[in-house]
């Protein structure tokens, strides 16, 4: 890391180069990773089935008192977890940000472990755009082959049920097809100048003095 890293703009881990500018930053949205990526409605419905397979056979035989007591401990459990997945889901949005200059993507993601992924244009195959009812997309990278980053580095910032062949996602962006816009832009104009060559780099900050650049593969 370069001495002057600490004047980086925020989510990039040094100062741009000569050349290099950004068209966009960003974060997810409110709790789109709690639902979206932790799966929070599912959670909340399945505490509600146990709560009533438990409750059921007492209220069909008229023990209101007795449902609601054996009920009442499953439904606990279930606001806990809800609230547990919200919770990791807001601090996940608030520790994660996206940068997309007119060279890369960079995601600075993670939340006791923070680590920043550089993404070359020069290494992104193609990219996608699911767009959301309230306007927010995810939009996948998809790499070149021979390129890949760890599933488990990624989630919950990757391309669902894409484990083979990882694709990084900005995950539920607010106003996606404005960003997804400025993305296939920026793609372009890169296809349509000199190609580079490069790698996927993740930064991964260290207690010790300067942290260690890895390679991931």
């Amino acid at each position: 890391m370069p001495a002057n890293a600490f004047d980086a703009p925020p989510g990039l881990p040094a100062p741009l180069p000569a050349g290099e500018h950004i068209l966009w930053q960003g974060r997810p949205c409110g709790f789109g990773i709690a639902f979206r990526a932790l799966h929070l409605r599912l959670v909340g419905l399945w505490f509600v089935g146990l709560a009533l397979w438990a409750a059921l056979p007492a209220a069909l035989a008229g023990q209101v008192r007795e449902a609601t007591s054996l009920a009442l401990p499953t439904l606990g459990i279930g606001t806990g977890a809800v609230l547990l997945l919200g919770l990791l889901g807001w601090l996940s949005a608030r520790t994660t940000t996206y940068t997309i200059t007119n060279r890369r993507v960079v995601m600075r993601i993670g939340i006791a472990l923070p680590m920043t992924l550089n993404l070359p244009f020069a290494l992104v195959e193609g990219a996608g755009c699911h767009l959301y009812g309230d306007g927010s997309a995810d939009l996948p990278l998809r790499l070149r082959p021979g390129n890949r980053v760890a599933y488990l580095h990624l989630w919950p910032h990757a391309r669902p049920w894409h484990v083979n062949r990882p694709e990084p996602m900005l995950r539920t962006v607010a106003q996606g097809g404005e960003v997804a816009a400025i993305l296939a832009r920026a793609l372009a104009a890169h296809r349509a100048a000199p190609e580079e060559t490069a790698g996927p780099v993740i930064l991964r900050p260290r207690v010790a003095p300067g942290p260690r650049l890895a390679t991931a593969s």
